[in-house]
C-alpha cells in the first residue's frame, strides 16, 4: 500500500466515524466562571407546574457530557446546585442520537432531582438542547396529569430558554 493511499484511507475512516457518531465539537458551550441563565417560556400550552416567572440557571461543562455534566439552579427553590445525572446506557442506545426542531447542535437526555417535593413526586428528565445560536434550551418534565387530574393535574413541564451571562447565577 502506497503511502498516499494509507492516508486517503486514515482520512475517509475519521471521516466516516464522525459521520456515524455524530461528532460534533460542543465545548464551546463550557463555562468558565460564568453560566447560562433565562426564564421559562411563559405560554401556559408549554407550560406546567411552573410560576411564569421562573428562571434557570445552567452550569456546564461540555468536557464531561457523559460523566459531570454540569449544574441546575431554578429561582424557585426547586433545584439549588442540583447536578444533572446522565443516564449511562443512553450513550450506547440511538436515543443519544435525539434530534427535533431546527438549529440544534445537540441534544443530550439527564435526571435531575429536585429539592421541593422530592420524596412525593420524583425525579425530572431534563433535555439540554445545544444551539447553533450558542444559547441554551433546558426542558424540564415529569410525569403526565393523572387521566382523572384535569388539566395539568400534577404533571410538570417547562421550557427554559438560556443565554450566556458572566459571573454567577443571579439567584
Amino acid at each position: 500500500m502506497t503511502p498516499r493511499l494509507s492516508v486517503l484511507l486514515a482520512i475517509s475512516s475519521i471521516a466516516a466515524c464522525a459521520a456515524a457518531l455524530g461528532c460534533t465539537d460542543v465545548t464551546r458551550f463550557s463555562n468558565s466562571g460564568d453560566h447560562y441563565q433565562g426564564s421559562v417560556v411563559a405560554g401556559d400550552f408549554v407550560r406546567s407546574g411552573w410560576d411564569p416567572s421562573a428562571s434557570l440557571c445552567l452550569v456546564l461543562d461540555a468536557n464531561h457530557l457523559q460523566d459531570a455534566p454540569g449544574t441546575i439552579t431554578s429561582s424557585d427553590g426547586r433545584f439549588q446546585s442540583t447536578p444533572l445525572r446522565p443516564i449511562p446506557q443512553i450513550w450506547h442506545d440511538p436515543l443519544s442520537t435525539l434530534t427535533f426542531g431546527e438549529g440544534r447542535v445537540e441534544n443530550l437526555v439527564y435526571i435531575a432531582t429536585p429539592l421541593v417535593d422530592a420524596d412525593a413526586l420524583g425525579d425530572v428528565t431534563a433535555v439540554v438542547s445545544l444551539m447553533q445560536s450558542n444559547g441554551v434550551e433546558v426542558r424540564l418534565f415529569r410525569g403526565a396529569p393523572a387521566i382523572d387530574a384535569g388539566p395539568g393535574g400534577n404533571n410538570l413541564f417547562g421550557v427554559f430558554s438560556l443565554t450566556r451571562e458572566s459571573g454567577q447565577c443571579s439567584f
